[in-house]
């Protein structure tokens, strides 16, 4: 069984998956719109390597390709040496990116009560 929990953080909110889905990004409130992947996944939000260089507090929505899932999402995050690559939060903590089988920290606990 693999590890997928990234050690160094302690502060995640809900497990890293390696995952590499295409995505399209679309901005919210200006004009942008490009393809991408997503590199690593969790429930609130992904790293993902844009078409385009992307701005940090810059607010977007994210569609997976292949399901046609989307959220809306804020780049938190763009490596200065690599601004296509970027951290985004989604708005709303989801499996936008159709895990059938996600991490236990995944699911709301307050449903689980």
């Amino acid at each position: 069984m693999s590890d997928t929990h990234f050690h160094g953080d302690s502060r995640r909110r809900s497990t890293r998956v390696p995952l590499k889905i295409e995505i399209l990004v679309q901005g919210l409130g200006e004009p942008l719109m490009c393809d991408g992947v997503t590199l690593v996944v969790n429930r609130h939000g992904a790293l993902i390597s844009a078409g385009v260089p992307l701005r940090s507090e810059l607010k977007i929505k994210i569609q997976v390709v292949l399901t046609g899932m989307r959220a809306n999402a804020k780049v938190v995050h763009v490596d200065p040496e690599r601004p296509q690559l970027c951290g985004v939060a989604l708005e709303t903590p989801e499996n936008i990116w159709d895990l059938s089988r996600p991490p236990d920290d995944w699911y709301d606990t307050a449903l689980q009560s």
